[in-house]
């Protein structure tokens, strides 16, 4: 048997013809495990993390039998996302052992093929995967994500307002020169409120450190967010003025004053999306509003969740290496060991990811490494395997 004797037929699909006959076989050999894989693992998925959870509340809540329908298809597209890369992994696997067992990547390195070579076809399925777990993640997932939960707390009447009611804190900073040169963070303004109407903001006091000291307190009933002059109109208060030395200075009182106050705690209040109902636009949106308050718990997890976004699609071409290289290695592998070999490496990548990324939550390594770490070791592992293959 040669290279050339390889034909695509058993392809369902049209391949571009600017690829090889080889590449052309191998990658038609790879999509059809690759879906049986995203029904199998999306299901599972599903089955798990969303059914089980639904039955549950129409049997103990009453949430009609079409309502959580309804839910269940919104949830799928998430796990559908999650199911991409392991379906590579499943799908390389599968299919190089298969070859390997038939002994065609024999007949492939006689002709002169090497064991680089034979990956490229893996490859480029994983390039694919990736773009396409992207484009699921950021323009599907979230809004479906969305869509899920504002229907399931709709129908079982725990819809949150659409803002924060009760203790809206926001906090200040500013970028601080000091005398050995570097800057630090230091607080400039603490704006707090008890309450919030979704218009109004109640029962509020500022401590404005803008000046060397605390050098004013303002004390008000309510404010309100002027938009056309992006201001906040405060009602019935006072202003006290504080010396350096702590005395009062002045005291003010006032029924309608406006002040120049950023609008970052109207922000703060609006209710926000969870982390798996925003892409990474409205991740870095929100970021900027988190960075202005100081939150560095908040901000740094967000950081974290951000890189995974971007890491998470990549790990298709982790995956799928792993998956050709472990392949070509296993000569009599069968089907349930080949699914059996990939959930081992499924579990353990996303335990390493779990692990690396709650590390990168507390701050012990940069959120960039948490999220991309397992991730290298993926491909630095496929690395080693392709090149214990070729020897």
């Amino acid at each position: 048997m040669t290279a050339s004797s390889l034909k695509p037929s058993r392809s369902l699909f049209r391949l571009p013809g600017f690829l090889s006959v080889m590449d052309r076989y191998i990658i038609g050999e790879l999509i059809l495990p690759f879906l049986f894989g995203v029904g199998a693992f999306s299901s599972l998925g599903v089955s798990v993390g969303a059914l089980f959870e639904l039955i549950r509340r129409v049997t103990e809540s009453g949430l009609p039998l079409s309502i959580a329908l309804q839910v269940l298809s919104l949830r799928f597209p998430e796990f559908i996302a999650y199911a991409f890369p392991m379906s590579t992994l499943l799908a390389t696997l599968m299919t190089y052992s298969r070859l390997s067992s038939d002994s065609e990547l024999i007949a492939l390195k006689a002709s002169g093929v090497s064991v680089v070579r034979l990956m490229v076809p893996a490859l480029i399925v994983c390039l694919a995967v990736t773009g396409l777990t992207f484009a699921f993640n950021e323009l599907i997932v979230p809004a479906a994500n969305y869509r899920a939960t504002i229907t399931l707390a709709r129908a079982l009447d725990e819809e949150d307002p659409p803002f924060q009611e009760n203790n809206i804190l926001f906090q200040e900073f500013q970028s601080v020169k000091q005398e050995d040169g570097d800057r630090r963070d230091e607080l400039t303004r603490l704006f707090y409120a008890r309450e919030f109407d979704g218009q109004q903001m109640k029962a509020l006091t500022i401590l404005d450190f803008t000046q060397e000291g605390l050098s004013q307190i303002v004390s008000a009933k309510a404010a309100q967010w002027n938009t056309a002059q992006k201001t906040w109109d405060f009602s019935e208060g006072t202003i006290y003025v504080v010396s350096p030395d702590g005395a009062f200075r002045n005291i003010v009182k006032f029924d309608n004053q406006q002040l120049q106050l950023p609008r970052t705690p109207l922000d703060l209040a609006s209710r926000r999306r969870d982390y798996n109902e925003m892409n990474i636009a409205q991740s870095m949106d929100y970021l900027q509003v988190l960075q202005q308050s100081g939150d560095t718990d908040k901000i740094r997890k967000l950081k974290v969740r951000i890189q995974q976004k971007y890491a998470l699609p990549f790990v298709c071409v982790s995956f799928g290496l792993v998956g050709a290289a472990l392949g070509a290695s296993l000569e009599r592998a069968g089907k349930a060991t080949g699914f059996a070999i990939s959930i081992v490496i499924i579990f353990s990548y996303y335990l390493l990811a779990v692990v690396s990324g709650s590390i990168a939550q507390v701050g012990t390594i940069p959120p960039v490494v948490g999220a991309w770490l397992p991730n290298i070791f993926g491909l630095v592992a496929a690395i080693w395997l392709i090149r214990r293959s070729s020897r």
